[in-house]
């Protein structure tokens, strides 16, 4: 039989105070190609942004986020945020892409961010929508949302990538 962990109600990971029995998770790491990596990324909006303070320290950020159709990262923001006055500054950002579940894989993504103001961050928010939920039932509306709200919008070019990877035991350290 194997080991139980302890995991949430009606095996619910996020809620504890109950056991169920579950086999251990190995750790892994894949490599993979550009094609590869943009096929993990692009249904996976939930992200970890980091840019860097005026001291070199990071900065981090959790962040909705998307692929464009040029393989380019794209968060909304606003342009007051923090993570927009490092990246004028100094635009070498990274995000960390999860999965929705805590203990499934996720990617490392580091290269250059550009920071898109209004009114040109219109169009490229739009294709940000696009990338995150598909079609919206009235675009007029969604770009005159954006103006009232001042949107901007980051475009993160990939310049390198780390394998996307899962956490668990290391091979060989699972308890049996």
């Amino acid at each position: 039989m194997p080991p139980s962990y302890p995991i949430g109600p009606a095996g619910n990971p996020r809620r504890p105070g109950s056991v169920q029995s579950m086999s251990p998770q190995i750790a892994s790491t894949d490599r993979v190609d550009r094609a590869g990596l943009e096929e993990f990324v692009r249904p996976r909006h939930r992200g970890t942004l980091v840019t860097f303070r005026r001291d070199g320290t990071p900065q981090m950020s959790p962040v909705s986020c998307g692929l464009d159709e040029a393989g380019r990262v794209v968060v909304s923001t606003y342009p007051e945020r923090a993570k927009v006055h490092n990246l004028r500054r100094d635009p070498r950002a990274s995000i960390l892409v999860h999965s929705d579940d805590w203990n499934d894989p996720y990617v490392q993504l580091d290269g250059t961010a550009e920071v898109i103001d209004l009114p040109d961050s219109v169009e490229p928010l739009v294709d940000y929508y696009r990338a995150i939920a598909g079609e919206h039932p009235d675009w007029d509306e969604y770009r005159a949302a954006m103006r009232r709200q001042g949107k901007s919008l980051i475009r993160l070019t990939v310049e390198r990538w780390g394998p996307i990877a899962a956490g668990g035991f290391p091979p060989g350290r699972a308890p049996s």
